[in-house]
């Protein structure tokens, strides 16, 4: 499974974006896939509620998230992640595509190639 996001230009997706490529296992949270990244950021612009699709980073773990649906912590339809996160991307594809994904399966975020003049593409291999 491959899936693309299309990052924002804020300092975090900078920092997670010089940090390329990263390799991890991953961890889930409800509908939520998270592992531990080599960056450390403090909070900015920080969410406690997130949409689906929706990459992130968690300041309090140094974690990548990416949300497709409902974590232990959601009120409702809404998507809670455990504390407020730094949004800086989103899917490309299908979300769903994440509920596939184990704990301890290998993930691998890369640079990909982007097709917009200024945007920046990663890609999440697991």
């Amino acid at each position: 499974m491959s899936q693309t996001a299309t990052l924002d230009d804020s300092p975090t997706a900078r920092a997670i974006w010089e940090a390329l490529p990263i390799e991890a296992a991953a961890e889930t949270w409800g509908d939520e896939l998270y592992f531990a990244i080599p960056v450390s950021l403090a909070e900015d612009g920080a969410r406690a509620a997130v949409e689906r699709g929706d990459v992130a980073y968690w300041p309090p773990g140094r974690a990548f998230c990416v949300f497709f649906g409902r974590t232990p912590a959601s009120r409702g339809d809404e998507i809670r992640p455990a504390s407020p996160v730094n949004v800086f991307g989103r899917l490309d594809g299908d979300p769903a595509e994440f509920r596939r994904v184990r704990p301890g399966m290998p993930v691998r975020l890369e640079r990909a190639e982007s097709t917009g003049a200024a945007a920046r593409q990663g890609r999440a291999a697991g």
